[in-house]
């Protein structure tokens, strides 16, 4: 079993950092005494967290960046790494999500989901490692249930999801050896903004609530099991017994699973 972690006085960078799970992230690992880099293409909600994160006491610097251009990540990271003097974990959190049928969904909105979900996290990867592998730090990524199970109307959004299990499970076989970890995390519902922002098939807003299963958890309950679950070196960490459940399921009985996954979502097949 790998050794305790202690975040003490470590870097922190985390996108998608201005309002849910990112942001409570920030404030869970900073209460810890790390010190945070924390990016959002939100400038108006980096304001308010850089307010608030000085007022907890937490050593912070939030930048305005949006994880689908590669330089303005490459630009982020490198103003982080001159204030602090490196990086020690990079929690690539930023995403988006759709409710839609495919058969209704315009390609631009599975172009603009894994822009930001998939491409995202590769490009602010891509301009961590370097100081990661000095560091010999942690890279952790925040998938979904969605990501190794089907969710009926989010086929971009699990799609994206499943890609990021391929990549960083494959980059872990490759930096593994030289001091890095990778945790991935699977959360289940969340009251986040990412479902309030959901698009629908055209690009536009969704307009519509989201069908769910399970409990919804609030960000500060995933924060605090993403802080444990990183201080124990955990590979994968899957945050509810409906996750685990549907792991299960999915796996070793698929089509009863689709035949629940899909009485449960009725409603996304009646759009």
């Amino acid at each position: 079993m790998p050794a305790q972690r202690v975040f003490k006085g470590k870097i922190v960078i985390v996108t998608g950092g201005a309002s849910g799970i990112g942001r409570a992230l920030c404030l869970r690992f900073g209460r810890e005494g790390a010190r945070i880099g924390a990016l959002d293409r939100d400038a108006a909600g980096c304001e308010v967290l850089a307010r608030e994160l000085a007022e907890a006491g937490i050593e912070a610097e939030t930048r305005g960046c949006d994880v689908t251009d590669p330089d303005q990540c490459a630009a982020a990271l490198r103003a982080v790494e001159a204030r602090f003097g490196g990086i020690d974990v990079l929690v690539n959190n930023a995403g988006i999500s759709h409710r839609s049928l495919f058969a209704k969904t315009e390609l631009s909105v599975y172009k603009r989901i894994m822009d930001v979900n998939f491409f995202g996290a590769l490009h602010c990867t891509k301009a961590a490692l370097d100081p990661l592998l000095e560091r010999k730090g942690l890279i952790i990524v925040i998938s979904s249930i969605a990501g190794f199970s089907p969710l009926l109307g989010r086929s971009g959004y699990s799609a994206s999801k499943y890609a990021l299990h391929g990549f960083f499970e494959t980059l872990r076989c490759e930096i593994a050896q030289r001091g890095v970890r990778v945790m991935m995390v699977c959360p289940g519902f969340t009251a986040t903004n990412i479902e309030h922002n959901a698009l629908d098939g055209s690009g536009g807003p969704a307009g519509y609530p989201q069908s769910r299963l399970g409990r919804m958890s609030s960000p500060e309950q995933v924060a605090d099991a993403i802080y444990r679950g990183a201080c124990a070196g955990k590979r994968l960490l899957v945050l509810s017994p409906l996750g685990h459940l549907a792991r299960l399921v999915s796996r070793f009985a698929p089509r009863y699973y689709e035949r629940v996954i899909t009485r449960r979502f009725r409603v996304e097949l009646e759009r």
